[in-house]
This record gives C-alpha cells, sequence and structure tokens, in this order.
C-alpha cells in the first residue's frame, strides 16, 4: 500500500485496525479499493475522478442529502438502513469526503454484506428486480425537493440541446464524415419535433421534476446473494433533478434491446416487448403509486427519447472525432449510433403495445 493511500485511510472515521486494502470493482471511473477491519467490517473507499466529475463538493452534498433521505424512510418502514442504501462514512472532521494534499477527492462507503451486482441479465427475474429497485427508488423519493439538488452535468438529457450540438456538429464537419452518414444525419432530423416532446412538458410543468438516478443500468443495482433479491441501488453520481421517464426509458434502451449496443447486424436490433413488460411490471410496482398519471403516459416515450438522444450522442462524436465516448474499431461510434437509431424505428412501431403494457400495470 503505497504513502497517499494510507495517509488518506487514517483521515476517515474508521473503528478497529486495517487488516486488508485490496483493489475492487470493475468500474473504470474512480479507483476503488475495499478496506476490511478487524470489527469485521468492511469499507469501500474511492478516488473520485475529477476528470469527470468536476463538482466533486456539489456531488457529494447531492448523494449525502439523498441517502439521508432514503435512510429515514428505510427506518421508518422498519427496514435495513445499513444493506438498503449506500452509507457514507465521514472524514475526521466530518464532511462526506476527503481532500489529500494534492487536491484529490476521496470518500469512503460502508461496504453492503452478502450482496453482489452482474454485469448482464441472467434471467428475466433479474431484469424484474432491477426495475423493482428503480422504481422504488422513486417512490422513496418521490416528495423529496428535487429542485434544490445541483444539476452537476449541466443539459445532460436536454434532448433539444442534443440537437443543436448534432446540427453544429454537421455545418462543421470538421473529419469530412458527414457526406458518408447522411441517412443517419436525415433521421435525426426527421424527428427533430420529437426531440421536444419531454422537454417541453417538464419546462410547461406537465411533467413533475424528480430526483433522478441518470445510470439505470443493471449493474447499478444491489441482489441479495441468498435470495436473489434487489436490495440497493447504488453509484449515485450521476443523481441530478430530471424525469422520472428518462430514468425508466434508459433502462429499456439498454435492457430491452435484443442486441448489443454496437450490433453492427441492424437485424438483430429490436425492443423485446417480453423485457419491456418484465421491467414495466417492475419499475411500476416499485413506485407504488408515486407517479402521476401523465409520466405513467410517457414512459413508453421516455424509452424511444432516450435511445433517440443517445443515437443523436454518438453520431455527434462520430462526426467530431470520437473524442467523448472511449472506441475500440474505427466506426464504432457510427455503429452505436446505427444500433440506437434502428431500436428507435422499431420502437416507433411498437408504441401502440408498448402503451398498452404501461395501461395493464397502471
Amino acid at each position: 500500500m503505497d504513502q497517499e493511500l494510507r495517509e488518506t485511510i487514517r483521515d476517515f472515521d474508521f473503528k478497529g485496525n486495517l487488516t486488508e486494502c485490496i483493489p475492487f470493482g470493475s468500474g473504470h471511473i474512480n479507483e476503488t479499493y475495499r478496506l476490511t477491519y478487524d470489527t469485521g467490517k468492511h469499507y469501500i473507499l474511492q478516488k473520485m475522478n475529477k476528470e469527470i466529475f468536476t463538482k466533486p463538493v456539489e456531488l457529494m452534498e447531492n448523494i449525502e442529502g439523498v441517502t439521508s433521505w432514503i435512510r429515514r424512510k428505510i427506518l421508518e418502514k422498519g427496514g435495513d438502513p445499513e444493506r438498503e442504501t449506500l452509507n457514507i462514512v465521514p472524514d475526521r472532521e466530518g464532511r462526506p469526503y476527503y481532500v489529500d494534499e494534492e487536491g484529490q477527492y476521496w470518500r469512503t462507503y460502508l461496504f453492503i454484506e452478502n450482496a453482489a451486482t452482474y454485469d448482464q441479465v441472467r434471467s428475466q427475474e433479474d431484469f424484474y428486480e432491477s426495475a423493482v429497485a428503480f422504481g422504488h427508488f422513486q417512490r422513496m423519493l418521490a416528495d423529496y425537493p428535487a429542485e434544490t439538488l445541483h444539476e452537476t452535468i449541466k443539459d445532460f438529457h436536454n434532448t433539444p440541446d442534443r440537437m443543436e450540438k448534432l446540427r453544429k456538429a454537421v455545418r462543421e464537419d470538421r473529419c469530412g464524415r458527414a457526406a458518408q452518414v447522411q441517412r443517419e444525419i436525415d433521421f435525426a432530423f426527421e424527428r427533430e419535433e420529437l426531440s421536444h416532446v419531454l422537454w417541453d412538458m417538464q419546462t410547461g410543468g406537465k411533467l413533475p421534476l424528480r430526483v433522478t438516478h441518470n445510470d439505470t443500468k443493471l449493474n447499478n443495482v444491489m441482489f441479495d446473494n441468498a435470495t436473489g433479491k434487489a436490495i440497493c441501488v447504488i453509484d449515485l453520481d450521476t443523481v441530478m433533478p430530471g424525469l422520472s421517464v428518462n430514468d425508466f426509458g434508459d433502462s429499456i434502451r439498454f435492457g430491452a434491446s435484443t442486441a448489443a449496443e454496437d450490433e453492427k447486424d441492424l437485424s438483430k436490433v429490436s425492443c423485446d416487448l417480453r423485457l419491456y413488460e418484465t421491467y414495466t411490471r417492475g419499475f411500476t410496482e416499485g413506485c407504488g403509486g408515486a407517479l402521476t398519471d401523465t409520466e405513467l403516459d410517457m414512459l413508453p416515450m421516455g424509452a424511444v427519447l432516450m435511445t433517440f438522444e443517445c443515437g443523436i450522442r454518438f453520431l455527434t462524436d462520430y462526426l467530431e472525432g470520437d473524442h467523448y465516448f472511449r472506441i475500440h474499431r474505427e466506426g464504432h461510434n457510427l455503429d452505436r449510433c446505427r444500433t440506437q437509431f434502428k431500436l428507435v424505428w422499431d420502437m416507433e412501431q411498437k408504441l401502440p403495445q408498448m402503451k398498452a403494457i404501461v395501461d395493464k400495470y397502471r
């Protein structure tokens, strides 16, 4: 263990003596360790990536506010707050983070025992359980004053703004790629009106501002090792004010697609209505009546819009030279864009069925 790590550990309010410190997890953004103490307790220690998270204090204020709120709700219902939410361990000055001599930000959480995350869906039940977890997240935070949270990533789901960024990328065409992707550009701009739907409803007060997770993938849910049930939503770095339908939609985009996000064979790409129904059932059950009728009406549109927005972002990055999303082959972002746009097209054909499924479980 290097000296920087030793000094950082000493500045957190841990009880007992450290017996082990090992690198932990499969994340690529933060530097993560699991600490073991002779009290039997384990902790997660993370060095936050300031290149990605440029406002770490605001980010941690968001996490502290949300986890404290959830903890209170869990205690009111007689649950176990040490397993059902993230628990911040403060530094010795009582702050939810520690700043080392080099200006690096560190944080620690209580380790959730006898639980695991999954990178891939092993069964429909996993997808259902993740939906219940993210729905329950919405229910517990339904009365949280979302407007008090920091917007740590400005205009994250401002789809009209994403369209403007695409327009600029097409106009500048700095890599000389636009002529080869005119079909994809046309697909996007033919749906410009679509890009305004949710944004205009939010700004017009028709959709309530909610606390949103903004990264509702399966691997951000902890599953109990014994029961296989989802117990806790983790990775709250992108928690911000937003729309519940966007969180729902991003899960569908990622989890109900029949193909990988970068599949080249577009004939393999579609929205699996069986998986869509599984997630809708779990999400609405988890929400427990916390969503408005309008939010429920717009859940299918959330799936279309989050997929469309993601496709726009991939296309913009391709036109600008692949500087944002990491690529592993030539044309990787273009493949990702095409996959998202094919999924959008397929969802558009299936919207009546998607709406009927929501009505079934509302």
